[in-house]
């Protein structure tokens, strides 16, 4: 029989929605090589925390998101409150021991992402990137890897919402600095840091400007920024809840010496590519959909043809980290993943206060 693996769930937002969607379906698509048991799930509403574990199996509720780190009958922590509890969750969970899953981003700060690093050093750790796991951007990867676009000149990539313009609101947590962090950086900027990571490498300096639109705001509702990476290739990030007509368009455009790569997740299946080795009368965007079974990832959910949604990359990640869990494998992206887009994220950050470059500094 497989050992059973049994999660505490902190967090019944929109983001404990999609882990619980996770964990209730993993096993349908994956053969996992534990039994999943949702044994806890912590959130701070009572009624609507009965009515999500009803709808989802979770065995028992909690308002002391403390309480899950403290029990034994438990193995995984998985971390999915406000990004100012990341830190503090994370490593009491590091010093019980239990396995850790964390939303992004990482933490609050770079001193805080440094010192969840190091408290979990000594147990598995993954971070919800879970943009990873669409199988057009694997696929993307796949064909860098394989050197299809040669040497890369341009890594240009937007995560645009609309939402920002509702004033209504305004009450979301996402709204308060010392909950939050900045606004847009520490929410959509950390998502096109982590793709950019996972297909061009590392990110050498960069500079940013931020702009606040809603009166009264005190986070930033847009980011812009222009990055050199260590491959000699230059960047540009965009990242705005002010992109009004685009519900949730998170995009990127690569160009290298042999082709060009376009991905925007409001089309989610398709991947458009460039082959510049072709005769100039022949070359073209081709629009792929990535649904083969030769494809990454997708052969685990469907026949060829039959999409996939957002809920799958959930899906996804979470069974391949307990694939790597159960291997005694290193899982991508971990703490230390996490920590290199933190690092990104304060350098843009810094820069956008001191309006100069700022370089990138050493790993943790």
């Amino acid at each position: 029989m497989k050992p059973e693996l049994r999660i505490a769930l902190l967090g019944q937002g929109f983001m404990g929605k999609a882990h619980s969607n996770a964990y209730s379906q993993a096993g349908h698509f994956y053969d996992l090589p534990y039994r999943i048991r949702c044994r806890l799930l912590c959130g701070r509403d009572e009624a609507a925390l009965a009515a999500m574990a009803d709808r989802w199996g979770w065995e028992e509720t909690s308002t002391d998101w403390r309480s899950a780190i403290a029990r034994t009958d438990i193995d995984a922590v998985d971390i999915s409150l406000p990004n100012h509890l990341h830190a503090p969750a994370a490593i009491a969970a590091a010093q019980a021991g239990k396995i850790i899953l964390c939303e992004k981003p990482l933490a609050l700060s770079l001193d805080e992402a440094a010192r969840m690093v190091e408290a979990a050093r000594g147990v598995p750790t993954m971070v919800w990137f879970n943009y990873r796991r669409v199988p057009a951007i694997a696929f993307a990867r796949q064909l860098i890897d394989e050197g299809r676009l040669g040497t890369i000149f341009h890594y240009d990539a937007a995560y645009r919402q609309q939402w920002g313009a509702d004033l209504s609101r305004a009450a979301t947590w996402r709204m308060d600095p010392a909950l939050a962090g900045s606004g847009v950086a520490d929410d959509l900027l950390t998502h096109l840091i982590d793709t950019a990571l996972y297909l061009n490498g590392p990110i050498r300096e960069g500079i940013a400007i931020t702009r606040t639109f809603a009166p009264n705001r005190k986070v930033d509702d847009a980011c812009a920024a222009m990055v050199t990476f260590d491959n000699g290739s230059l960047g540009m990030f965009e990242a705005t809840r002010f992109g009004i007509g685009v519900k949730n368009g998170n995009a990127f455009q690569i160009h290298g010496a042999k082709g060009m790569l376009r991905f925007n997740l409001e089309r989610l299946n398709h991947l458009e590519f460039v082959d510049a080795t072709q005769p100039s009368t022949e070359q073209g965007p081709r629009d792929l959909l990535v649904t083969d079974l030769k494809h990454p990832i997708f052969p685990n959910f469907w026949r060829p043809g039959h999409i996939i949604g957002y809920e799958h990359t959930f899906i996804a990640a979470l069974a391949e980290f307990l694939d790597c869990l159960s291997r005694g494998a290193d899982f991508h992206p971990n703490f230390a993943d996490g920590y290199e887009v933190q690092k990104v994220l304060d350098v843009l950050q810094r820069s956008a206060t001191t309006r100069q470059w700022c370089t990138v500094g050493a790993s943790a």
